[in-house]
């Protein structure tokens, strides 16, 4: 009963930060809020909140090491597997752009991230810094969209756009679902790690992570199929400076998070991968079938590593 509450869970998160998404972005474009502000903040901030939801109630509840394993193993999933299958999927050249401004806000706020743990504990004085890094990275991106936007003629497709108390509807029942799921995925995944006798930690970083990073998973594959697989790095990145920044941020100054040595080796694993993905993308901005595949074996090589120890 515990696998399939679990699934429930996760299905609940996913589908409550979709109705939250269309909900918000429907009343945006009511009131007329310009594409690219709704992107950055309400759809960023929609693929997000699964993990948000699973990390302030592990925090809240005491389960610290699945507050923090599941961050960490939401970024190296989206870093490895979501890039690496959509490159698989169709390869894609890298904009100079995202190079030089996400992929380096990337390595930043995950050793920003390296320093905040050497303490052992996560403090809502760390919680505070990073809000305000994550503050400071939406001002960039606010600036350089608005540099690189393109005019556009004509408004929004009026028939996308739901009606205001249909909107607050979808907002409720979104934020009612991703509430629910949180519950369920971290009382869950508790009980089936104590089971089994699994630290908290490794099902945060496999079970759990992979569960709430599949609104990344799902994005990026559409976009791949569509002939659009760039995105998906726009897509992960954007969302591991996201799940840093703004989860850990909010997880933080809710309650004191408690760093293991796992976490601080898991940490630093992550620091590898995203300084890895820079010098490949510096030495060629192609990401080719063979650099796609290489990416997901090392993601199979480090869960069969965190699965061993």
């Amino acid at each position: 009963m515990a696998y399939i509450l679990l699934l429930i869970g996760m299905a609940l998160l996913i589908k409550g930060a979709d109705l939250f998404v269309d909900g918000s972005a429907s009343i945006a474009y009511k009131f007329h809020i310009p594409t690219f502000i709704v992107g950055l903040t309400i759809v960023a901030l929609g693929t997000s909140l699964p993990e948000l939801s699973v990390s302030v109630t592990a925090t809240l509840s005491g389960s610290n090491e699945l507050a923090l394993s599941n961050v960490i193993g939401s970024n190296i999933f989206n870093t490895l597997v979501v890039v690496g299958c959509s490159a698989l999927m169709r390869p894609f050249v890298i904009e100079r752009r995202i190079v030089k401004r996400d992929l380096l806000w990337n390595i930043f706020i995950t050793f920003v991230l390296l320093l905040a743990v050497f303490n052992r504990q996560l403090t809502w004085i760390n919680g505070l810094v990073f809000l305000v890094l994550l503050a400071c990275y939406i001002a960039t991106l606010i600036k350089s969209t608005k540099q690189h936007q393109t005019k556009q003629n004509g408004s929004e497709d009026e028939e996308k756009i739901m009606t205001v108390p249909k909107s607050l509807v979808f907002i409720c029942i979104g934020v009612a679902g991703i509430i629910c799921g949180g519950n369920l995925v971290v009382d869950n995944a508790t009980w089936i790690a104590q089971a089994w006798g699994m630290s908290e930690t490794l099902v945060g970083l496999t079970i759990v992570s992979v569960g709430t990073s599949l609104p990344e998973l799902v994005t990026s594959m559409v976009a791949a199929k569509k002939g659009e697989s760039g995105l998906s790095l726009g897509n992960a990145i954007g969302s591991n400076i996201m799940n840093i920044a703004f989860i850990l941020g909010i997880a933080s100054l809710s309650h004191p998070i408690s760093v293991t040595m796992f976490n601080l080796i898991d940490i630093c694993i992550l620091c590898m991968i995203a300084l890895l993905l820079y010098f490949m993308t510096m030495r060629s901005d192609k990401m080719s079938r063979a650099r796609g595949a290489m990416m997901v074996i090392l993601y199979i090589v480090y869960a069969a590593y965190i699965i061993c120890r």
